[in-house]
């Protein structure tokens, strides 16, 4: 099992705990929606590299940008570190890993 799917999988589990916790924080049912079917999206992905799908980690650099994206608006938006800044530097490192091992494979 490589790193990449390590880390897809970790950023997919917690975008799921941060979707839950927005919901039990703030009754937000977008957070607990868009948490939940980006974090599934992610460990969907990650199983799916791990049975030698390539396309499962197109799927988690996808999900992970458009996660790394949102997360810099909110996080310019609110001016607030959590949980904007901290799952964008996550989710940096989390697109750092996984780059780094699609050139490595090449």
């Amino acid at each position: 099992m490589n790193l990449s799917i390590v880390a897809a999988f970790a950023y997919g589990i917690l975008a799921v705990i941060g979707g839950i916790i927005g919901y039990i924080q703030a009754k937000s049912k977008v957070s607990l929606l868009s948490g939940s079917i980006s974090g599934l999206l992610l460990i969907i992905a990650a199983y799916f590299q791990l049975q030698g799908q390539t396309w499962g980690s197109i799927l988690a650099l996808l999900v992970t940008a458009v996660l790394v994206i949102f997360f810099v608006f909110r996080l310019v938006k609110t001016r607030k570190f959590m949980p904007a800044g901290l799952m964008t530097i996550l989710g940096i490192l989390t697109l750092a890993v996984m780059l780094n091992q699609i050139v490595a494979l090449r």
